[in-house]
């Protein structure tokens, strides 16, 4: 356990404006992201939990098109109904922003300029794939064809998802647009922006191997681009909505009417605008956070992303960040510490897609069990080292094993017989014995791994010691066996309720990162205080509750799911063999 407070500042991958997520989006940012901001709270860190959403680029103003709506309305919707899946996840962000925010807006053009006057950024003539049937450009991700590399036929123009060569669209071998599947498409030249990240190669390559707190996923990748070598890479492309592209003094720039800046540059940006939007909400200080001449040093910062992204967190980010401090007077920002990176959850033998809508999605889950369902078996199963297949079965094993019979039975069993054999209160009598110092030894040993676990943001490994320790409680009962010795000894009987029920307090306080509406439950019926739920200190957790504390049974905190529901859902959404083909 931490012995002092520290400042951590996390963020999580801004979820995309077309659609609700999808629980491959939720498993590999928002929701881990947020179990390490619940479980730092509770250490008493100072905690800065930012996201927003991703509002601008080609894929936007498809969507808006689809829905009938001008894009600005478009993402405004969206905002608002993300905003609300994240709530129903009970998704505790301090704040959640959007992209598409005058702050963000400025501190794009500020970058910009920035690093042009320091060299990395120069106007280039391009080839671009112009698509005469949609009688627009294509972005990078609107030209599919085969990859020149290894042969894939539905190769992506940014990168193949294949074998991972990062391409140009004009790479593609019989190029055609996603958009409308037309082949008639052409190259034409066209002016954009380069950040020459190609310059800072030698700068990125120290700076990441330096990296001692990313898990190998992140290093892989990150060493991987750079190994091919590192491209310059357009930040600007031929579109009406985004952030209008300025000149070294801030000005339009000209010849660049009808173009913004690529929605890769700007959204990582929007990390800091989204922190002053929340500065100007709520009167806290932004640059603390994020410039390191104006205290950000002591702060700690921590990213979430799935791994598809992470190549833009370790390189093109970083290029600007750094690239606007080069020069004597520069802006010294806030680089990521820790970097943390998300495998795939898979659906049945394929990828989650939003533009597919393919898979469950975040308004379509809440609707068929509560949200502390989800949150357990997603990040029980993190896809941490490996990608990870969700089926429905084993969320069914996971909520009905772990949830409702390992916690929820034993919360259900202890507090009940409180309540009917010794009138709801905390018993006194008996003296503890063999059964109690087995408990305690087993919680004294699993309970600090837990947390050091949970710090080291290996969450499948923390939830498996979690669950150790409610399974441990559970063949405490049947040793102690308080209902036996009721019989012939009420104390010993008392000395049994009594522990299992500061065994109930302590698995309610554990579990509020993971499972905050049943730990919250747990908490209200046990009498526990909101200043006691931290987790500042574990010591004396086995006598924490006085005696005679009124407590209460909670209502059934996990309904199990039967098998006629997993028949349902899979009619509903898909899951059988014929899916997976």
């Amino acid at each position: 356990m931490s012995d002092s407070q520290s400042r951590i500042l996390i963020t999580s991958a801004l979820p995309y404006i077309n659609g609700v997520k999808h629980l491959g989006n939720l498993a590999g940012s928002m929701l881990p992201a947020d179990v390490y901001a619940r479980v730092m709270r509770l250490l008493g860190h100072d905690v800065l939990y930012i996201c927003a959403t991703d509002e601008h680029g080609t894929p936007a103003e498809l969507a808006a098109a689809e829905a009938g709506m001008a894009v600005a309305e478009y993402c405004a919707l969206m905002h608002e109904k993300q905003r609300e899946a994240g709530a129903a996840f009970d998704l505790s962000y301090d704040w959640f922003g959007r992209s598409s925010s005058e702050a963000t807006a400025k501190l794009t053009q500020q970058f910009s300029a920035t690093l042009e006057q320091n060299g990395l950024i120069e106007a280039r003539i391009s080839k671009q794939v112009y698509s005469n049937a949609d009688g627009r450009y294509l972005p990078d991700r609107y030209v599919e064809g085969t990859c020149p590399n290894c042969a894939f036929e539905k190769a992506r123009g940014d990168q193949c998802d294949n074998c991972g060569k990062l391409l140009d669209p004009i790479d593609l071998i019989d190029p055609y647009s996603s958009v409308s599947g037309s082949h008639d498409v052409e190259v034409r030249e066209t002016e954009h922006l380069y950040l020459k990240q190609s310059e800072m190669s030698d700068k990125l390559r120290v700076w990441v191997e330096a990296q001692t707190s990313w898990p190998p996923l992140a290093t892989s990748i990150a060493l991987k681009w750079l190994d091919e070598g590192l491209r310059d890479r357009s930040i600007t492309r031929d579109l009406d909505w985004g952030i209008p592209v300025v000149d070294m003094d801030g000005n339009q720039r000209a010849g660049f009417d009808g173009k913004v800046y690529y929605v890769w540059f700007d959204a990582p940006i929007a990390y800091i605008g989204a922190t002053q939007d929340w500065a100007a909400d709520t009167g806290g200080d932004w640059a603390r956070w994020w410039r390191t001449d104006q205290g950000a040093d002591d702060v700690t910062y921590v990213q979430f992303m799935g791994k598809d992204n992470v190549a833009f967190h370790t390189l093109s980010f970083p290029t600007t960040l750094m690239g606007a401090n080069l020069e004597e007077e520069g802006e010294p920002w806030k680089l990521v510490d820790t970097l943390k990176a998300f495998n795939w959850v898979t659906w049945y033998g394929g990828k989650f897609s939003t533009s597919n809508k393919r898979g469950v999605f975040m308004d379509q889950a809440i609707a068929l069990a509560p949200s502390d369902c989800w949150r357990w078996h997603l990040m029980a199963n993190a896809p941490e080292s490996s990608d990870a297949a969700f089926t429905w079965e084993e969320f069914q094993a996971s909520v009905n094993s772990d949830l409702a019979n390992v916690l929820g039975n034993f919360v259900n069993r202890i507090t009940k017989y409180t309540v009917s054999k010794f009138d709801g209160q905390v018993p006194d009598g008996g003296v503890s014995g063999g059964h109690e110092d087995w408990i305690i030894a087993e919680v004294s040993t699993r309970l600090p791994l837990m947390i050091a676990l949970f710090e080291a943001r290996e969450f499948r490994k923390a939830l498996g010691e979690m669950r150790a320790i409610w399974a441990a409680g559970n063949e405490y009962l049947t040793r102690a066996a308080p209902w036996t010795h009721y019989k012939t000894d009420v104390d010993q009987a008392a000395v049994g309720v009594r522990m299992g029920l500061n065994l109930v307090s302590l698995f309610g306080i554990i579990a509020q990162p993971i499972i905050p509406r049943a730990a919250k439950s747990i908490l209200d019926a046990m009498n526990i205080p909101e200043a006691h739920r931290n987790w500042s200190s574990f010591d004396g957790w086995a006598n924490g509750l006085p005696v005679g504390l009124p407590v209460a049974a909670p209502d059934v905190l996990f309904a199990k799911i039967e098998d006629t529901q997993i028949e349902d859902w899979t009619e509903q959404f898909g899951g059988d063999a014929e899916v997976q083909s």
